[in-house]
């Protein structure tokens, strides 16, 4: 079965981080350090976080879940979008040299 994929994403997609240090952050009147405190980590992995030079972990998805009432899956999935678009922008020469199969 194939399902083409229309839309190539242009743009690098949000880091959890950015959404961190853009809304989440500013929205719940919260500095990095009170974050790392509320949540039972180091200020360094929020600051690493934030500055986007870290990825979310499993862990932090569910700590960050839990305290901004959202879900792990929420996290993940931004983090899951940059992961993918940056697999494809290493690869892209690679890639364009695959030949899809077909069933006909």
């Amino acid at each position: 079965m194939r399902i083409p994929n229309v839309t190539e994403i242009e743009r690098r997609p949000t880091h959890p981080g950015e959404m961190l240090r853009e809304d989440f952050l500013p929205e719940f009147g919260l500095t990095p350090a009170e974050l790392a405190s509320a949540i039972g980590v180091s200020r360094q992995s929020i600051y690493e976080l934030i500055g986007e030079r870290r990825r979310l972990s499993p862990e932090m998805a569910v700590r960050l879940a839990r305290l901004f009432g959202n879900s792990p899956e929420f996290w993940m999935n931004a983090q899951r979008a940059v992961d993918l678009w940056e697999a494809s922008q290493r690869i892209k020469d690679e890639i364009s040299e695959i030949v899809p199969l077909s069933t006909t």
